[in-house]
């Protein structure tokens, strides 16, 4: 007889990841009913750098994905990996620096955020310091993993592994490879693609940063923690194996469906789209075979909040795997694309899919390690109604804001003039901002019931630091199936070989990155050159730096679609060779303020000074906050020199030595800029302040299609 080893699951690590879960998801959650209510209540901005919308959002969108669900999935893989494999995981040391790092990266990466660090990707605004912090603490925790699965008692690798181990594949290529830069001081840098190209790699880099951080880890939870509440053996293997690899093959091809009708090559919008209609099917068969798992339980769903929670979670993933395959397609896309509508969708994913399965998680788990029952069921069902509603009450709001202001855009007079100006659209949803705002409270309420709940569970039991386990050792384990049971192909030669299935899964989600990125980022034809477009001076180049730390890129656009409203609004469609030396790109994702790439001699100097000062003296009914820093702060001119030199190693062809004359150039045209300023009766205006760094760079925006234009009528008169 085959004598059982006895050993130790490691529950410690799965509780403190557990515990910076619901530290992490107050205060994300706190930062996102903040800026929510800044854009109904702009005063709320303070008026002070650290706490304008601009800076708080990336805090939002990195504490809730990297914070929260990070932390939830670390503690969930940890979990599972564990009990899965018959085995503790690989190192506890690791799993110390794991843990450790992360909350290091998160406390310096908000840090760093508030300051105005940041590139200006979304979902990947820190900045190359703590990327490099992030690829190192990535490697241990793939490490663990890996060690854990090469020393498992367990011959099979449950379905719930192979989605970690495709996370833990595509995040680590997605975050190199867009993260690609060159420094030029300790805390700033330059990306190394420009324009179309940085577009093109960010929003590969952007939707699959939700597809596999945000998305296949839960999924891995989902296989595991769905069938073990519903007490049920999942629905389908066989769905969950296609559900897998058509998920991670398919997935990668469909980030340009982000950048449709803009300056990117059709080509690529057109692959875009394509795969993301692709993704509805193995979408659907993961969502439905997670509910078909918990068919079988219907008695228990009445009073299990648990079971009501993946419900709902596996409802909306769903429904937003339905809805953004659909939002692909152009003629939804030129309706919801920089509305509110993605915001609303993003959410029912964020809220509904990623937060309800935590809180399940976390009411599954926390029971069973500190060996007693929850404190208060009530409570969790409580949790989960309150929950619900707020969920109902973001979402619904934005799509009805979202509609409104698109089709208001659109809107011509019988004369063929635009029947409403940008900012009537915005003042005509602030309701729905308000509304949006309490439901994102009532979330945060439900959260912070889940937190109490939960604390109160565990002052109840006792924790079980290291849980006594057996198994029989992996090498006493038959090599052959029984008698009368056959051993599919996929197990065979996939499920039980580790190292195979996660080359295997780098395959998969490489070929979609390679098609996709190769032509666009070794191919110039598809950026036609424009004889006009230069560098930015010193002047404008420091205002552009100074545009992206406080986060402009949040709330303005500077891609003009060739739409009939926006070329009226806005001026002529935005041409790809414009962006040659955009680094990075500020195409934006949202208008919360009009687009803003043919803004350069559109207002006078005076007016962007007075403007930046306080908006709804300018703007009245405005909801821009208000940056009066900008002019008091003197400019930093020292780093200027190696912003430049950095430019020309990057391929910007500023002449050689202008680095040496950057300074000066700067102060030349600061001057000219003041003087200006002082014809147009503005007092107190001087070379040395931000604030006309910013005013030089606005003024350059969409000026050097202009000349061009110029030149063609001049020519054409000739």
């Amino acid at each position: 007889m085959i004598q059982k080893e006895h050993f130790f699951y490691d529950n410690k690590i799965v509780k403190q990841f557990g515990i910076a879960t619901m530290f992490w998801g107050i205060v994300g959650m706190l930062v996102g009913v903040v800026i929510a209510l800044q854009l109904a209540f702009p005063a709320l901005n303070l008026g002070i750098p650290y706490t304008t919308f601009g800076r708080l959002r990336p805090i939002h969108t990195n504490a809730v994905i990297f914070a929260f669900v990070g932390n939830a999935v670390f503690a969930g893989a940890y979990y599972i990996f564990q009990r899965v494999l018959k085995a503790r995981m690989y190192s506890d040391l690791l799993s110390k620096i794991h843990l450790w790092g992360w909350q290091l990266i998160i406390v310096v990466g908000a840090v760093s955020l508030a300051l105005g660090y940041t590139t200006s990707k979304e979902y990947a605004e820190l900045e190359w310091p703590i990327d490099i912090a992030i690829t190192l603490i990535w490697v241990v925790f793939g490490i663990n993993m890996m060690g854990t699965m090469l020393r498992r008692r367990e011959r099979h690798m449950y379905v719930a592994i192979w989605f970690f181990i495709g996370t833990w594949v595509a995040v680590a290529m997605l975050h190199i490879v867009n993260s690609f830069a060159l420094p030029y001081s300790w805390f700033g840098s330059y990306s190394a693609f420009a324009g179309v190209q940085d577009a093109l790699v960010q929003w590969w880099y952007g939707h699959n940063a939700v597809a596999f951080f945000l998305t296949t880890p839960f999924l891995g939870l989902m296989y595991y923690f769905v069938p073990k509440a519903a007490n049920r053996p999942v629905y389908s293997y066989r769905w969950s194996i296609i559900h897998f690899w058509a998920l991670i093959f398919i997935y990668i091809w469909a980030g340009p469906h982000h950048l449709l009708y803009t300056a990117l090559p059709g080509w690529a919008q057109a692959l875009g789209t394509v795969f993301s209609i692709m993704l509805i099917l193995p979408s659907w068969g993961g969502m439905l075979n997670g509910l078909f798992t918990i068919r079988g339980a219907w008695d228990k769903v009445k009073e299990d909040p648990i079971l009501k929670m993946f419900i709902v979670a596996l409802t909306c993933y769903g429904m937003a795997t339905l809805e953004g395959p659909l939002l692909s397609i152009k003629s939804l896309n030129a309706i919801s694309h920089y509305t509110d509508w993605t915001v609303a969708h993003v959410h029912i994913g964020a809220l509904g899919f990623n937060g309800f399965m935590v809180f399940g998680m976390l009411y599954y788990m926390i029971p069973k390690m500190w060996n007693t029952d929850l404190y208060s069921r009530k409570m969790a069902n409580t949790h989960f109604l309150i929950g619900t509603i707020g969920i109902l009450l973001y979402a619904i709001p934005l799509y009805w804001a979202a509609f409104t202001q698109s089709l208001m855009w659109k809107q011509f007079t019988e004369s063929g003039q635009l029947k409403y100006q940008f900012l009537e659209t915005v003042t005509h949803i602030v309701p729905a901002y308000i509304i949006r705002a309490i439901g994102g409270a009532l979330y945060l309420f439900g959260a912070s019931m889940a937190v109490y709940n939960l604390a109160k569970t565990m002052k109840k039991g006792s924790f079980v630091a290291n849980e006594a386990a057996s198994a029989v050792p992996f090498r006493a384990l038959p090599v052959q199936a029984p008698e009368g049971h056959k051993v599919h192909w996929h197990t065979r030669l996939i499920e039980r070989r580790p190292v195979t299935l996660t080359i295997l899964s780098l395959v998969a989600v490489a070929i979609g990155g390679l098609v996709e990125l190769t032509p666009s980022l070794l191919v110039d034809k598809d950026v036609p050159v424009i004889s006009v477009v230069k560098p930015y001076t010193p002047l404008e180049l420091a205002g552009r730096d100074i545009y992206v730390r406080e986060g402009c890129y949040n709330c303005h656009s500077q891609m003009i679609r060739p739409f009939r409203d926006e070329i009226a609004r806005y001026g002529e469609y935005s041409k790809a060779g414009e962006f040659i030396y955009d680094r990075p790109f500020q195409w934006g994702s949202k208008r919360t303020g009009p687009d803003l790439h043919r803004i350069g001699g559109k207002y006078s100097n005076a007016w962007h000074y007075a403007h930046m000062d306080n908006p709804q003296e300018i703007s009245p009914g405005s909801i821009m906050p208000a940056y009066p820093w900008l002019l008091q702060n003197k400019a930093n001119t020292a780093l200027l020199p190696n912003k430049i030199r950095t430019l020309r190693k990057l391929g910007v062809p500023y002449p050689e030595g202008y680095d040496e004359k950057a300074i000066a150039e700067y102060e030349k045209q600061a001057q000219e800029v003041t003087g200006k300023l002082k014809e147009e009766k503005i007092k107190g205006a001087t070379a040395d302040k931000e604030i006309i760094a910013l005013i030089a760079y606005m003024q350059r925006l969409g000026t050097d299609i202009k000349q061009l234009d110029k030149a063609n009528t001049t020519a054409s008169a000739e």
